[in-house]
């Protein structure tokens, strides 16, 4: 398997350089050459696999030349092992068409969880048995970067060094990165917005003296193995629900992108997905996108749903690159123009190709509460501000008699306020962050610019 750049101006390379590269050198995002494909008799036969071996069996292809099948399972073994629910990503249903898979039982409480856990350890084999050393940075708006801290922690072979934006993720987000105390683990809160640590990382990794000297690589979700690992659950959810024999669709709370596309690589690979319905809060570009074609970037508006406080949804490169027909070079423009003017459209027939396979909804704050209580009075089920909207975007396009699938993607105990405002009860955290809150704390406040992270990864080693 070789992947190749969304902007055609970087060789194609193997996973193994993927995995450590993160973002491709002309800037862009790397994607499989060509996606593999399962047949439907393949697809029935994985029904009765573990979530592990189902993790293994889906990633086998893309991993090919670097880690085997059984390398895989090995990692998915041990990444899945200690999650808090024997399902690992359990599926409930609401209603007659609803259900909902819970991805929050891993170390950190979201979904990220089941990207990195297996990521991290991918990181650790790789460079043990090539005897590297990197320096991963990478910018999170809450979940990304305790996920990301949890699963390199205390490795000998890298750094890391993780990005938030300063007073605007929750204060149990903001904890679970800042309280993990090791040598190699490095929290710094950005005065700026989740854009702002973004764009500082696309810059670091576009600055070659810098990028070359350290090593650099990614663990956001432009790093492709963070995609390839989050496509498992979408099989696991709709082979429970009578795929390949079925269709299912798939409503996501979407930020970056990074979720929704492992989706509609789920559907190229063969999984029979009618519809992946996108739910934002007020910072709503993509939504904006479906209904007019333009994508605008606007100011940043803090919400209650604060891991999709984003503007600039870096993923949706990978999508664009799909539906111009991978024409790299009419991609490249189109980042260009954006990157300087904050907006870019595309013509009615490449819209109309997103439009058939996704929908998009918008939620205020005060709607998400509204439906957080909703769901906690039919149901009796607890959920978080972030997957209330992708019921929300269920409701709204979801099909009768179609299964349709929110994936739940935090514990609601990382944002206790809204939901005990919208339901009257406190979520408790799990009795293993029972003392999350009276923990010592560190990170370091910078200011917004490229320069002064340039100088604190520069100098890390001498404050260890």
């Amino acid at each position: 398997m070789k992947y190749i750049s969304t902007r055609g101006n970087a060789p194609a390379i193997g996973f193994e350089d993927v995995l450590l590269a993160g973002l491709a050198p002309d800037g862009g995002l790397y994607v499989p050459e060509e996606y593999p494909q399962f047949s439907p008799d393949s697809m029935r036969q994985m029904r009765s696999l573990t979530y592990a071996e189902l993790a293994a069996e889906v990633m086998a292809p893309f991993t090919e030349g670097c880690l085997d099948k059984k390398d895989l399972l090995d990692i998915a073994v041990q990444a899945y092992g200690g999650f808090s629910h024997t399902a690992v990503a359990p599926l409930k249903q609401i209603s007659d068409s609803l259900w909902v898979m819970e991805l929050f039982y891993g170390p950190t409480l979201a979904f990220k969880d089941y990207a990195l856990q297996v990521v991290g350890r991918m990181f650790d084999k790789v460079l043990k048995r090539t005897n590297k050393r990197i320096t991963i940075v990478g910018a999170t708006s809450g979940d990304t970067g305790s996920a990301a801290i949890e699963s390199c922690k205390g490795c000998d072979h890298l750094d890391i060094f993780i990005l938030h934006p300063h007073n605007r993720v929750s204060e149990v987000q903001r904890r679970q990165m800042t309280t993990t105390i090791a040598p190699n683990v490095f929290n710094i809160a950005l005065e700026g917005t989740f854009d702002d640590c973004q764009s500082i990382v696309k810059a670091l990794f576009s600055d070659e003296d810098f990028r070359t000297r350290h090593n650099l690589s990614a663990v956001n979700s432009i790093n492709w193995a963070r995609i390839m690992a989050q496509i498992v659950y979408y099989f696991r959810a709709a082979l429970a629900l009578g795929a390949p024999d079925r269709e299912v669709s798939f409503a996501v709370p979407t930020g970056n992108f990074g979720n929704i596309f492992a989706g509609y690589v789920a559907k190229r690979m063969g999984l029979p997905i009618k519809k992946l319905i996108l739910g934002s809060n007020e910072n709503d570009i993509l939504p904006r996108f479906l209904e007019t074609g333009v994508m605008e970037k606007r100011a940043v508006k803090p919400s209650i749903s604060p891991s999709m406080d984003i503007q600039v949804s870096s993923n949706f490169e990978r999508l664009l690159f799909e539906m111009l027909d991978r024409d790299a070079a009419a991609v490249s423009h189109l980042m260009e123009t954006f990157k300087y003017e904050k907006s870019y459209g595309v013509d009615t027939e490449v819209l109309k190709k997103i439009k058939n396979i996704f929908e998009g909804v918008r939620c205020t704050d005060e709607e998400t509460k509204i439906e957080i209580g909703k769901i906690y009075k039919a149901a009796g089920e607890i959920v978080d501000p972030h997957s209330a909207i992708g019921f929300v975007a269920a409701e709204k396009f979801g099909e009768t008699g179609l299964p349709c699938i929110v994936l739940a993607t935090a514990h609601p105990a990382k944002f206790p306020v809204p939901v005990r405002t919208a339901t009257g009860i406190t979520p408790s955290l799990p009795a293993r962050l029972s003392d999350l809150m009276t923990r010592r704390e560190n990170f370091t406040v910078l200011p917004n610019t490229q320069d002064a992270i340039k100088y604190f990864i520069d100098t890390a080693e001498k404050r260890i």
